[in-house]
């Protein structure tokens, strides 16, 4: 049994390996972005507007209404951010009906990529929000003592990031390969069911504790007002 897309090579040239984790990857970036391309071709700003471009827009409201929820008041700048993080590991999950397909999320080297993704927006998030020096200054808060302890900080919740994903995704398909060996019929569909379940939980938490990362990273201070002189 795989306990990783990575143990499946394609094709290897000395040091060089192309395997599983990659061309699943690849191919389900480039299955993205395909299907956006053509599920958009058709849109209209007109008053007349087709079913499906009102279905897109009820799904994209919805979530711009979740991610604004989670505090960031202007949810359209990181609407293409933590949506394609999310459609990225549901397409990943979803995929996983399909025969001999290994979901690329099931790879630590691509949850690692995901959580790096993660730690290389909320600094600049932060930073296009309150500018360099305000940033920097929230790593002193509230005293320069703090400083080594939020640098920590923010490099232990990447690991946590990337090791949540990986960890459950890789159980799931665990248990169905475990399950396969013993009762290769019923309970296999069962927790295939039941991983798609998993693996859509698990992007909505992924792109949910993005988007809580990078609401702590912009919010703006706002000075308090002066009190006023008592009497």
């Amino acid at each position: 049994m795989r306990l990783s897309p990575d143990e499946i090579i394609f094709w290897q040239n000395g040091f060089f390996k192309l395997n599983a984790t990659i061309v699943y990857t690849w191919g389900l970036m480039l299955v993205l972005a395909v299907g956006a391309k053509l599920i958009t071709r058709n849109l209209s700003v007109d008053l007349k507007r087709s079913r499906w471009q009102n279905l897109l827009e009820i799904v994209v409201t919805g979530i711009a209404k979740q991610i604004e929820e989670v505090g960031l008041s202007q949810p359209q700048k990181y609407l293409g951010f933590l949506g394609t993080l999310f459609l990225f590991v549901a397409a990943a999950s979803l995929c996983t009906v399909i025969p001999g397909y290994e979901p690329p999320t099931g790879s630590l080297s691509t949850t690692v990529a995901l959580a790096l993704c993660v730690f290389v927006a909320v600094p600049l998030f932060g930073i296009e929000e309150q500018g360099v020096g305000n940033y920097l200054k929230s790593y002193m808060k509230p005293t320069f003592i703090m400083l080594p302890f939020n640098i920590i900080s923010e490099l232990s919740r990447t690991l946590a990031l990337a090791v949540r994903l990986f960890g459950n995704m890789m159980s799931g398909a665990m248990i169905i390969g475990i399950l396969l060996t013993i009762t290769p019929f019923i309970f296999p569909i069962i927790m295939t069911l039941l991983g798609l379940l998993t693996g859509m939980v698990q992007a909505y938490i992924f792109s949910i504790l993005a988007a809580v990362y990078i609401a702590a990273a912009t919010r703006v201070r706002k000075p308090k007002p002066e009190t006023e002189a008592k009497e």
